[in-house]
């Protein structure tokens, strides 16, 4: 089912997402990928302020190419998420609803976000110049001398995820691959 779903996430658009869903998101999204979640983890640990609220917010892990004249962004496509899932139970914690990647999650991901009511969203990998369409505005906000790892606050209009963790734990890698499984014996 297509859904259309405003960014930051309130708790109600959480718990309307099923694994499975194609959801479109319009609003503001912050970009952070292993470096940036490096640099939040040792200001939390020194006890600082993090350079964005993670109160209902979303985290795109990517890191884009060179923008293209006249254009906000430049290729926009997602990073492996997995390699964030370290720093993402204690965001969840904080607040944080929604993560946009790609690739599976480990299970202290996947239980933090039962555990907050938030949401795991896969972007197409690959598919990175066509994202970047979506993406209306792009401004470094924190840890620039990170380059391309630098967390962004991105404004986007109907950028396409797909739902792979819901807030109840499903989990669309391992029903797809059952129903695909069980598909495939009728078929002998």
């Amino acid at each position: 089912m297509d859904k259309y779903i405003n960014v930051p996430l309130s708790d109600e658009d959480v718990c309307s997402l099923h694994a499975g869903d194609y959801v479109y998101l319009t609003g503001t999204l912050y970009t952070a990928r292993d470096a940036a979640h490096k640099r939040m983890a040792e200001a939390l640990e020194n006890g600082q302020k993090l350079p964005i609220d993670m109160n209902n917010n979303v985290i795109y892990y990517m890191g884009p190419s060179p923008a293209r004249e006249g254009r906000p962004i430049g290729s926009a496509g997602p990073t492996t998420a997995s390699r964030m899932d370290k720093y993402a139970p204690t965001l969840l914690d904080m607040g944080l609803k929604g993560m946009v990647g790609k690739g599976k999650r480990s299970q202290a991901v996947k239980d933090a976000i039962v555990r907050n009511g938030a949401v795991y969203f896969a972007a197409v990998g690959g598919a990175g110049a066509l994202l970047s369409k979506s993406i209306k505005a792009s401004e470094v906000i924190a840890y620039d001398d990170l380059g391309t790892e630098a967390i962004r606050k991105l404004t986007v209009e109907k950028f396409p995820v797909i739902v792979v963790i819901d807030a109840e734990g499903n989990n669309l890698y391992e029903t797809a691959v059952a129903t695909y499984n069980k598909d495939d014996n009728k078929g002998r």
